[in-house]
């Protein structure tokens, strides 16, 4: 693995890199409060099989893409950035696959750019209309989202995260998330701006349009113990699906997958990938084949 700084019109994304230049690209998508750095189980094990794997850090995440207004993290402009890390890497298609925050960009992304998603892989994450819908319908999901009310209407919710050594940004760990990554994303968190853009995803407001059923091959992956996304969203997720779909649940395992369960995740992500081999998207935009 190595670092790699890739430059873009919204500024520039630290982008952690591993796998044979020729190989079949994949796009690694991170969520809160974490970085790029969450994957490392993934990348070694995509590399080792022959993939030319990508984990950016993500807007305002990476210091160099870190613009201050909450409207600077619209969704439409996260997808923009997967476009341009992609093209700027060379890629004219790539597997996609998102965590958390990260499965958000990567559904849309797959909805808005089908033509550039060979495969669809997210964890924890339900469909956003899937989740959308089990807001109205589920006090239990209604129950689990709460905490996004807090962190998207209180101004000072990362002074409090910061406080007393960070207690509470450590405490959202649950002790799930390996004590080096967790030691990682604090200190990366607690740097000046960082925490606030961050949270800026919460506070950017609603999508300006609506997304819509999604037509890649498309695995999505949740966990029991899943504190954020409760059962009745990740059921409803396969309705918002007409590509190739396949489920699987995780027993036991909190919301923390990549790290608290990398080899279960690692293998399905392996045979989904190995499964569509000789996938390529339709109408596929042309990309320079050079790969950096």
């Amino acid at each position: 693995m190595r670092q790699l700084s890739i430059s873009t019109g919204a500024g520039v994304f630290d982008t952690i890199v591993a796998g044979p230049p020729e190989g079949r690209p994949v796009l690694l998508l991170h969520g809160f409060p974490q970085t790029g750095r969450v994957w490392r189980r993934q990348i070694a094990a995509l590399a080792a099989h022959g993939y030319r794997v990508a984990a950016p850090d993500q807007r305002g995440y990476s210091p160099g893409a870190r613009p201050q207004r909450p409207e600077d993290y619209r969704i439409g402009l996260l997808v923009d950035d997967v476009v341009a890390i992609g093209e700027e890497l060379g890629w004219a298609a790539f597997d996609l696959v998102g965590h958390d925050w990260g499965g958000a960009v990567a559904w849309w992304t797959a909805h808005v750019h089908p033509g550039r998603i060979r495969t669809l892989t997210v964890v924890s994450t339900p469909h956003p209309r899937a989740l959308a819908t089990t807001l109205r319908t589920d006090q239990d999901q209604r129950r689990r989202s709460h905490y996004m009310i807090d962190w998207r209407e209180t101004p000072a919710t990362e002074e409090r995260m910061l406080a007393h050594d960070a207690q509470e940004l450590r405490g959202l760990y649950a002790g799930k998330v390996p004590p080096d990554s967790a030691e990682a994303y604090v200190s990366h968190l607690s740097r000046p701006g960082a925490l606030t853009a961050a949270l800026n995803w919460y506070r950017a407001g609603r999508p300006d349009g609506a997304i819509g059923v999604i037509g890649v091959p498309t695995l999505y992956v949740w966990s029991t113990e899943d504190s954020a996304f409760g059962p009745a969203a990740a059921e409803e997720t396969g309705r918002w699906v007409e590509g190739p779909y396949r489920f699987e649940t995780l027993q036991g395992v909190s919301h923390w997958v990549p790290e608290e369960a990398p080899e279960a995740l690692t293998r399905l992500l392996l045979d989904h990938l190995g499964a569509h081999a000789g996938t390529e998207p339709a109408d596929a935009p042309f990309a320079d084949s050079s790969q950096r």
